[in-house]
């Protein structure tokens, strides 16, 4: 999965997570132990080392990251989804003409499966990386040179969003992330994420190769003219 690779290369602190979406549980591999309050927890769950599976029911805590996961919800999660949104408008976050056009799976959700990438016995749907701007530039500039730079403009709300959106479009997206998932997540003032199409990810870390590669030499070239200016 070149996720030595890819961490060696760029350095990260956090490991990218593997995420695949099928029918029904994976064998040898555990449902969650207990329900999360945000969809998004289970991010931080499987970057931090765990192996796990989750059904449709261990979302319904988190009803815009079951929303855009294709999860049907009960009643009275639905209602708090509608209420939730009412706030958003209410707070001017988002306006009521942008929630049709948020991304959301179309294959009725069976369960999901998270893994550390290094971990994955699966390939993944998309993966999930994060890191700083330096970091994420690099890993933008690879994507670019696999020619798999998504058209769309980079937003964070909701962070969630961009694993249907990659999906979808089988480009890779970088996304600032939402306050909701920084909280849930942990993931610093300084940090943003990178969602990349798992079937792509082979060619990105071969391009990140010579991106990295690249840059180390123009920043020499570039910290040299600045020398010979001073």
């Amino acid at each position: 999965m070149n996720q030595t690779n890819i961490n060696e290369l760029l350095e990260l602190s956090r490991s990218p997570v593997a995420v695949k979406f099928q029918e029904s549980a994976p064998e040898g591999v555990s449902r969650i132990d207990a329900a999360a309050v945000s969809g998004c927890t289970y991010w931080k769950l499987a970057s931090e080392g765990q192996t796990f599976f989750t059904e449709a029911s261990d979302h319904f805590g988190c009803p815009i990251g079951a929303h855009t996961h294709g999860v049907d919800l009960p009643e009275e999660t639905a209602q708090e989804l509608e209420g939730l949104v009412g706030t958003m408008v209410e707070l001017q976050y988002i306006a009521m003409e942008e929630v049709p056009g948020i991304p959301q799976l179309e294959e009725p959700f069976g369960v999901a499966v998270y893994a550390p990438l290094a971990d994955a016995s699966f390939e993944p749907d998309v993966v999930l990386l994060s890191g700083t701007p330096f970091q994420m530039m690099l890993l933008g500039e690879a994507v670019h040179a696999a020619g798999l730079a998504s058209d769309g403009a980079t937003v964070g709300r909701p962070t969630c969003a961009a694993i249907p959106a990659v999906m979808q479009s089988g480009r890779a997206t970088a996304n600032f992330g939402c306050i909701g998932n920084r909280e849930y997540t942990g993931l610093q003032s300084d940090e943003l994420y990178f969602v990349i199409p798992g079937s792509k990810l082979n060619v990105v870390a071969e391009k990140l190769n010579t991106i990295v590669k690249a840059n180390r030499e123009l920043q020499s070239f570039h910290r040299g003219r600045i020398e010979n200016q001073n």
